[in-house]
């Protein structure tokens, strides 16, 4: 769902402990087909008639989220129907897996192209997380992406350090990971057509590029969700202005086609969510309730028809349907899933006379990126040599667990982590002299993992690493502390269901001692059955001034809950991954592993 993104402190704090722990090996020099310029393959062979059309392969991806590699536990699942109709969590994603699906998929496809739509970065697992996300970028110059839009989760440490992952350069502040080597920047070009800088008004990144092979052309414009200031803290999108994906698109689908390029593809990190959670499921099926809803929908059918199929994202879903053109005419609209789960193959024939693309004949089908087949040997040898350097932090232990935890990985509005994270934050932040706090907040993006049982290295099983609690908040917001009356808490209660989360709830998780009901066959700000809500036992007092717990995204009012950020009387306090680490050491032993939490606390009805 809806990503949360907030700047990674963490990288910067732990940095001092990784500098001089290992010498490398240069960075292996990547060389993908550049966007604009030929792509792989043969063209065809001489002494043959010229074809009418060409098929031009489109790979596309979304939302890796640094996730090098395989998700654990349940985040590492897609769901996938069977012959008969039943439905079956297949294990999937990792980017050695990744690299061999688009690398076999290329095969016997002289003009392919691999494209992405946002979110290659940020909220990223510790192996990448730690190095601000260079080893992504690597991965993502040897796997030969050719262009990628930008996703919210590009900003989250700001423009200027989106423009480094594009250009290269060496950190500013924690410098150059592997001694003597500068950081190359990415191959291949990030979009960011809606995104511009509010004083000259000029595009953060290009706006879009053309891919070209053989008289062959194929422009690709890439935006992000207009509404990314919404979900990126406020430094992450200082002096930027971000404008309507549909009228961006239009704008510069024009200026392509002025310049003779017909064939026009949009990367969109904005996304909807289909009436299956199946990779596999036939979203143009015709029965009640099939198809895509959500705010894609009225994107794709705003976008002019010059534009020939939309590449989206950011809900993490997987999707290939076809949504109407403002001329009523049928236009594949397709997503693949998140953390590299999932990959999309679609067909684009090439009519050579016109320059454009046989709307009619367009086919798309999402793949699951199996791990049943043989790993790319030089992203096993990339993720080995950047987990060589992070290895003295990540494998530090920080507490033990019974069984898993389930955050991300869980579908129900409650869930287990996520109790377990504003547990952690009320017991940190409760004392006096922490800032009093008698009920903690917890967004549910921002839990971006499951704590797993099973050991993902040496540590053994039940052990919580410091790298497995990084992937679980790997944002380091710092906590806030403020004061907020009863009826401002109601109203921020009411947001989770109302207003810009009404298409799409986002369910705050709640510390221990919170209770209310949820009435789901209600609709908007009426979901909330207030009289329910309790502190304690006791009903919430509207016109009482309670301290409230939440990280500094919440206290900004993202997310859509500008309630919280009406907070006075803050007391920034510590980062809310030291407070989740101190409370696994504090709350677990060997001997005496933390169980999960029963979801008790909100009460649903459906």
């Amino acid at each position: 769902m809806s990503a949360t993104p907030q700047k990674n402190r963490a990288a910067r704090r732990v940095l001092a402990a990784v500098a001089g722990l290992a010498t490398l090996g240069a960075l292996a020099a990547a060389a993908p087909a550049a966007a604009g310029t030929p792509g792989r393959g043969d063209g065809h062979g001489h002494g043959h008639p010229k074809p009418r059309t060409v098929d031009v392969q489109l790979l596309s991806f979304n939302d890796l989220h640094g996730n090098l590699e395989p998700p654990a536990g349940s985040s590492g699942n897609v769901n996938e129907i069977q012959a008969d109709g039943t439905v079956k969590p297949v294990a999937a994603g990792g980017v050695e897996y990744l690299a061999s699906s688009l690398r076999t998929a290329r095969q016997g496809n002289p003009y392919s192209i691999t494209a992405a739509a946002g979110d290659m970065v940020g909220a990223s697992p510790l192996l990448s997380g730690l190095f601000h996300d260079e080893p992504t970028i690597e991965a993502l110059n040897k796997i030969d992406l050719d262009v990628s839009a930008v996703g919210n989760h590009e900003f989250d440490e700001g423009s200027a350090e989106l423009t480094r992952l594009q250009k290269g350069g060496c950190h500013p502040t924690a410098g150059c990971f592997e001694k003597g080597k500068k950081f190359k920047g990415a191959d291949f070009p990030y979009l960011a057509a809606n995104a511009t800088y509010e004083k000259s008004g000029k595009p953060v990144l290009k706006p879009y590029t053309v891919w070209k092979k053989n008289g062959v052309k194929v422009g690709f414009i890439g935006v992000t969700l207009e509404g990314t200031p919404n979900i990126v803290t406020a430094e992450g999108v200082k002096g930027l202005k971000f404008h309507d994906e549909i009228e961006t698109v239009n704008k510069y689908a024009k200026e392509l086609d002025r310049q003779g390029v017909k064939s026009i593809v949009a990367l969109i990190h904005e996304g909807g969510a289909p009436a299956s959670d199946s990779y596999n499921y036939d979203c143009d099926s015709p029965g009640p309730g099939d198809g895509i809803s959500g705010p894609v929908v009225d994107i794709a059918k705003g976008i002019t028809p010059k534009v020939d199929a939309l590449v989206t994202g950011h809900t993490h879903q997987a999707y290939a349907c076809t949504v109407p053109d403002p001329d009523g005419n049928d236009r594949m609209v397709t997503s693949a899933s998140s953390f590299g789960k999932v990959y999309t193959d679609t067909t684009l024939t090439y009519d050579l006379r016109t320059n454009d693309i046989v709307r009619t004949k367009v086919k798309s089908a999402n793949h699951v990126v199996s791990r049943n087949q043989a790993k790319a040997q030089d992203m096993t040898d990339l993720i080995a040599r950047w987990n060589k350097t992070a290895a003295p932090i990540a494998g530090a232990p920080q507490g033990f667990i019974s069984a898993d935890i389930n955050g991300r990985g869980s579908t129900a509005p409650e869930k287990p982590l996520g109790n377990v994270i504003a547990d952690a934050q009320l017991a940190g932040l409760s004392p006096a002299d922490k800032g009093g706090a008698q009920v903690a907040f917890m967004n549910p993006g921002g839990i971006r993992s499951d704590l797993v049982y099973k050991a993902s290295g040496l540590e053994g099983d039940g052990v919580v690493t410091y790298g497995e609690a990084f992937t679980v908040q790997p944002f380091t917001n710092m906590m806030n502390v403020v004061d907020l009356t009863g009826a401002q808490l109601i109203t921020a209660l009411q947001q989770q269901v109302s207003g810009s989360n009404e298409a799409s709830n986002k369910i705050l998780q709640v510390s221990k001692g919170f209770t209310y009901t949820l009435d789901m066959t209600k609709t908007g700000a009426a979901r909330i059955v207030t009289d329910s809500v309790k502190l304690n036992g006791a009903a919430l007092d509207p016109a009482k001034t309670y301290r409230v717990a939440m990280n500094e995204f919440l206290g900004g009012g993202g997310d859509g809950f500008a309630a919280l950020g009406q907070g006075t009387n803050k007391l920034v306090a510590a980062s809310d991954l030291d407070l989740f680490n101190a409370y696994l050491a504090a709350n677990s032993t060997a001997t005496a592993p933390l169980a999960p939490p029963a979801t008790d606390r909100i009460t649903i009805i459906k």
